[in-house]
């Protein structure tokens, strides 16, 4: 036997397979392009924005309908967590909660984070769909854009599909959504196939005698201290604010941004700081534009008001931080804003930041 022949026939047998394997994790991953167009659906007879128009946002990351009931695996240092997901009747409970507050808040335009689709941990349902089967029928429009996608993920603590999604539901015509793919945490090329995707959502509301309102929406990198990840991401959507502001276009930035405000890290617990760096990369966005809450509101004595975030993994489980935010353009001017942090605690991590921005 020609112990050459041997040897290259087994190293082709390994390569056929490494090959097979390789393509079989690429086809069950996500990999969406740089810029992508999203489909929209709306009511036919829905209604367009009118110049001068105020408008109620409600903005929350809504944890994929998990509730407070729970430590996740994901909420300790080494993914100790006790909890891999929250059960059936948790879900159902929490979507009616929520659909319960948005319809008492009674917003214009809802920005949501973390909304689940065909993922195992939340029975493979369409959370957005079941979210709008409880809403008012006046939330005509909506749109999605995928940031977590995989039809099997081998983590011992997941072995199963995931699927996770930014949504934005409106009273208001929309007439383009666009993903745009930010940039990703540096990792081994197979863990970046099975990893999130973050991303950039736009959508553009028309105005009657003006011209559109631009409407975006984010949920940047957890997990990503000891990278640059998160000052790529910030400057990458800021590029996109200066080309809005350049062209005069109204616009408002919301989503759940997993960055402290600027000089919040000392004031928060030590055993809550393991995911953060001591200066913010959402200082940019704050030198350079107008924010909910504003730079005083998270510094002043009654920045408690204005903490978004309740951790899992606290013993009180009371809200201790702000991650959650609006940026908006200087076209517009805010009537009112809060964060409403009542009903939502036992919603999700994060509470809803809630805003009314008037039109030019």
């Amino acid at each position: 036997m020609d112990i050459t022949k041997v040897f290259y026939r087994l190293l082709f047998s390994l390569s056929l397979c490494l090959l097979g394997l390789f393509a079989l994790v690429w086809f069950s991953t996500y990999h969406p392009p740089a810029l992508q167009q999203e489909a929209v659906y709306c009511g036919e007879n829905t209604p367009r924005l009118t110049a001068g128009q105020t408008l109620k946002l409600y903005n929350q990351n809504v944890q994929f309908m998990a509730g407070k009931n729970y430590v996740f695996f994901y909420d300790l240092p080494n993914n100790t967590g006790p909890d891999e997901r929250p059960s059936s009747d948790d879900i159902t409970k929490t979507l009616k909660g929520l659909a319960n507050l948005i319809t008492q808040q009674n917003p214009d335009i809802i920005l949501l984070q973390e909304v689940d689709e065909g993922a195992q941990r939340t029975d493979h349902a369409d959370q957005l769909a079941q979210l709008l089967e409880l809403l008012p029928s006046d939330y005509a429009c909506h749109t999605s854009s995928f940031y977590w996608q995989a039809r099997y993920l081998p983590h011992p603590r997941i072995m199963g599909a995931v699927g996770t999604k930014l949504s934005i539901i409106s009273k208001y015509k929309i007439t383009t959504a666009t993903r745009t793919q930010l940039s990703l945490i540096p990792q081994d090329p197979i863990t970046q196939l099975f990893n999130l995707k973050r991303a950039l959502q736009e959508v553009h509301l028309p105005i009657e005698g003006a011209d559109k309102l631009v409407l975006l929406n984010t949920h940047l990198s957890a997990f990503s201290k000891g990278t640059d990840t998160l000052e790529r991401q910030v400057t990458q959507i800021n590029q996109r604010l200066h080309s809005l502001n350049k062209t005069q276009t109204p616009w408002v930035l919301a989503g759940d941004f997993n960055l402290l405000p600027p000089n919040a890290y000392p004031l928060l617990a030590q055993e809550q700081r393991r995911n953060y760096d001591q200066q913010s990369a959402i200082e940019t966005l704050y030198q350079q534009h107008l924010a909910v809450p504003s730079l005083a509101n998270t510094q002043s004595e009654q920045r408690k008001a204005w903490f978004t975030y309740a951790p899992n993994s606290s013993s009180s489980r009371d809200p201790d931080r702000t991650i959650d935010y609006y940026f908006y353009s200087p076209n517009l001017s805010v009537q009112n804003a809060f964060v409403e942090q009542a009903q939502s605690l036992t919603l999700s991590d994060h509470m809803p930041v809630i805003a009314s921005f008037t039109l030019p």
